[in-house]
């Protein structure tokens, strides 16, 4: 029986429809809506609910939940609806009565609530792993090529001398205030959910402060009603934090994609990181920068598709943010991949001294004439105008 469940007879096809892909979503989340379980089932002992005897049977079969789970064993039904009453039927089958206890003080609202956000902190965590690895390659990178002369680009354009360690060093950089914002979203989600019931609070006393601890967060989110308002606002703010490391992860793939070039030929790519044509046996594809940089504008989609979903609902749950949840573990694993498969592809990137010193043309140093003649003492407005008079006439007798 679902755990909204009682005899009404729910027409199959809608139920089809509200279900929606839940049952595959949910097999993500059985681990943690198991440990949430525990704290409250340990909360349920003190509150006098369950025996000791009880208690010790329902950690056990959660703890056998977790393991299926983590082996990939664990069964979502469709009739089960999601996870929640497809772990609930698996303890009242292990352990009777006692499983029939679980959801005491329990809505269902608050449950899924507190089972996303240990996923979403234990992902984050993952995610801010991998962001200081990459961050670390980055600047491995841009030593290792730290002197090799670099065109800097404005509107796809030459514009003044760069090098490879200034390039590699911006992302690194960026990375680093990256890292920043994931810590803050990391913090903004640390609050437990557990004890708010549907939205309105229990008529019943329950101790937050326990489950809240039991469950490893920082902080107990008081207002009963916040709790359901904030779900889809957390999220969007998580997918907008992925979406900045994404962004930076677009822009480096097409930067790669650019300056391999064979007409620029700045950096090379060896064989193993590319692909080729069923047609053109010429070809070497960099397939993997152009699934990389195209990552970044499905998150986008989601971070968009999120923070619309909540728009125009009046304060409480409503079924719409069931919506929101495959968006936001799809982008969280997304981003743990694309900054895994950057930093793996990264050291792999030769770079072209040669090529890069051939492509050190004048124009990148007029700046650097203008400089010094303003330094000898003729404002800067004379010299800039002198220096592109001069550019000008070169341009002409080059045409002529």
């Amino acid at each position: 029986m679902k755990l909204w469940g009682s005899d009404t007879h729910v027409d199959p096809e809608v139920e089809r429809f509200t279900v929606g892909d839940d049952c595959e979503v949910d097999r993500e989340l059985v681990e943690y809506d198991c440990l949430a379980s525990m704290a409250h089932a340990k909360m349920l002992r003190r509150m006098g609910v369950l025996s000791a005897k009880e208690e010790r049977a329902l950690l056990a079969a959660l703890e056998q939940v977790r393991g299926l789970a983590q082996q990939g064993a664990f069964e979502i039904r469709p009739d089960q609806e999601d996870c929640h009453t497809a772990i609930e039927e698996y303890l009242v089958q292990a352990v009777g009565e006692a499983g029939k206890k679980i959801h005491t003080a329990r809505s269902r609202n608050d449950q899924v609530l507190a089972a996303l956000r240990l996923l979403y902190k234990a992902r984050l965590q993952e995610i801010e792993q991998r962001t200081e690895h990459l961050t670390q390659v980055l600047v491995s990178f841009g030593a290792r090529w730290e002197q090799v002369p670099l065109p800097g680009y404005t509107h796809t354009r030459k514009a003044m001398p760069s090098s490879v360690g200034l390039w590699a060093g911006a992302f690194a950089e960026s990375m680093a205030d990256n890292l920043d914002a994931l810590r803050w979203v990391r913090r903004l989600i640390d609050q437990s959910p557990l004890g708010t019931g549907a939205g309105y609070g229990l008529p019943v006393q329950v101790d937050r402060e326990f489950t809240a601890k039991e469950m490893g967060f920082a902080r107990v989110q008081h207002n009963p009603l916040y709790v359901q308002n904030s779900r889809g606002k957390f999220e969007a703010a998580i997918l907008h934090v992925l979406t900045m490391v994404l962004a930076d992860l677009n822009r480096l793939a097409t930067d790669v994609i650019f300056f391999s070039m064979p007409e620029l030929g700045y950096f090379r790519l060896p064989a193993e990181l590319c692909t080729g044509s069923s047609l053109m046996p010429h070809k070497r594809n960099p397939d993997v920068f152009e699934v990389l940089r195209a990552h970044y504008h499905a998150v986008v989609a989601d971070e968009y598709a999120v923070a619309s979903l909540v728009g125009n609902l009046i304060s409480g749950y409503h079924r719409d943010l069931q919506l929101s949840k495959g968006r936001v573990l799809r982008a969280l694993r997304v981003t743990r991949d694309c900054l895994g498969i950057a930093a793996h592809v990264l050291p792999k990137i030769q770079v072209d001294e040669e090529r890069c010193l051939q492509a050190m043309s004048a124009e990148l140093y007029t700046v650097q004439q203008v400089l010094q003649e303003t330094l000898r003492g003729k404002p800067f407005r004379d010299a800039y105008r002198n220096e592109a008079r001069r550019w000008q006439q070169g341009e002409e007798r080059e045409d002529g």
